[in-house]
């Protein structure tokens, strides 16, 4: 591990983890959207509106934050890449969301659920990560995880495309084809983080 001759400016960090926290609540609004019957969507879509303009937010404030700040706890490429990240991955929790009301579906496959699953608890994973990139040494169960996560995800992914060509018809196959590449997509994004943390670690080393 590099030895760091000055101190270090935790707030990036911090902006890091609540824009990965967002994605934590993001989750749980996705989770009751698919919950309820397509007449409260609205609502709740809402809310996962306000989830992605929180982290845009955030996104923001880090970039000036990184401008503005003498010394940074880390590379500001290598920040920026993270916060990327974690804002697109919510962008496309809110895509998936939006989908599920502009389709007005009203259930969807228990495997739309597992994704979710997933995709939670690589966020809740990567709110604690994000909080320790300053201190790599213990960070590389996070990155192997996440990974692992990810790869349950692609074969999720695919067990569910494989049910759904089976047993539904055209049309419907089409518009819950849409949100499962969506999800599957935060979970790449997931994966994208993680792999950045491990190319922080090896550089650090």
């Amino acid at each position: 591990m590099k030895l760091r001759l000055f101190p270090q400016e935790p707030a990036g960090l911090t902006l890091l983890s609540r824009m990965a926290q967002q994605i934590v609540l993001a989750s749980a609004t996705m989770a009751e959207i698919l919950g309820v019957p397509a007449s409260d969507h609205a609502k709740l879509v809402d809310d996962m509106h306000n989830h992605e303009a929180k982290s845009g937010e955030l996104h923001f404030a880090l970039l000036t934050h990184m401008r503005t700040s003498f010394v940074n706890p880390l590379p500001r490429e290598d920040m920026y890449a993270l916060s990327r990240y974690l804002n697109e991955a919510l962008e496309k929790l809110d895509g998936a969301a939006e989908l599920v009301s502009l389709y007005q579906l009203d259930r969807l496959p228990k495997r739309a659920a597992d994704q979710l699953e997933i995709i939670s608890r690589q966020a809740e994973l990567t709110v604690e990560a994000m909080r320790r990139l300053n201190n790599l040494d213990d960070l590389e169960d996070y990155w192997i995880e996440i990974l692992r996560l990810a790869k349950r995800a692609e074969r999720t992914h695919r067990i569910w495309v494989a049910d759904m060509i089976r047993d539904m018809k055209w049309a419907q196959y089409s518009r819950n084809r849409d949100v499962a590449n969506q999800l599957v997509e935060v979970t790449k994004d997931m994966r994208r983080i993680a792999t950045q943390v491990g190319s922080i670690i090896v550089k650090e080393s």
